[in-house]
């Protein structure tokens, strides 16, 4: 799954890698290295400007709330638990089938955060000394320090307590879509601990190469066979993953810090 992410770039650098030809300085963010759920978050989206005579898809860098409002939904208050869209089951399920079709996005990140339960720990827990085992983060990123863009879809949603002119009638979120996790070896492995992102955990953020980028956005696309491809996995070895520190499980923690690789794991022999 994706329910924690960081990410530092800045709004002027996102716009250069993904080629950006809108983007609001007032709306943008400050780097967050703690990004959790109903936070919100940059997305890039190709959508005609609103009010604009010229209705072309134009690239823009917009700021969305992390949790997906079914437009049909009479409240906002299940944001949180949609979070994540099966990539297995996007096009059929009733909250993510229409967004899929139509309003794709991508949220750029540094990496994610898992959490594995140390072997220790389940010890412990299986002989009843321990109710809630302590998990070790880990810090998922491409090897190679490129920008993780994550394959997401967004929604509007319109508060009906709200006038039209209100501004914020309109509530506009997203979901980030998960698919297996590789089982080939990571790029970088720690030396003590995971070999493969399906022993971190059996989920991970689809994540789209750049080749990709431009098709996934085109909201042009709309025949769910021709976007099935994109959502087929990446070439696996992409990916490093190491230990943080346990500050990260805490989403008031934030800073650079938390992104720091430890010599061994905080929770204990995990493998």
């Amino acid at each position: 799954m994706c329910g924690r992410y960081a990410a530092s770039r800045r709004p002027e650098d996102l716009a250069g890698l993904f080629g950006v030809e809108k983007w609001e300085p007032t709306e943008t963010l400050e780097p967050d290295w703690n990004v959790a759920p109903t936070k919100q978050v940059h997305v890039v989206l190709d959508r005609p400007v609103k009010d604009a005579d010229d209705r072309r898809p134009v690239r823009q860098l917009r700021v969305l709330t992390w949790g997906l409002v079914p437009s049909w939904a009479k409240s906002p208050e299940g944001a949180a638990r949609l979070i994540n869209a099966r990539a297995e089951t996007v096009h059929e399920k009733p909250s993510f089938r229409r967004p899929f079709a139509s309003r794709r996005c991508i949220l750029p990140a540094d990496g994610y955060y898992e959490w594995v339960t140390g072997a220790d720990e389940r010890q412990l827990e299986e002989k009843g000394k321990r109710k809630r085992p302590r998990k070790q983060p880990y810090f998922v990123t491409p090897a190679d320090g490129s920008v993780l863009a994550m394959a997401g879809l967004y929604e509007f949603w319109r508060d009906r307590t709200l006038p039209d002119d209100h501004p914020r009638a309109w509530r506009v979120t997203c979901s980030v879509i998960t698919t297996a996790a590789e089982t080939a070896p990571l790029a970088v492995a720690p030396a003590e601990g995971p070999a493969s992102l399906s022993d971190i955990h059996p989920r991970m953020p689809l994540m789209l190469t750049p080749d990709r980028w431009d098709a996934w956005l085109d909201p042009a696309r709309t025949d769910v066979d021709a976007l099935t491809p994109l959502l087929e996995p990446p070439p696996g070895g992409l990916m490093r993953a190491y230990p943080v520190a346990t500050a990260v499980s805490d989403v008031r923690n934030n800073g650079p810090e938390l992104l720091e690789e430890l010599a061994a794991p905080e929770a204990g022999t995990l493998f």
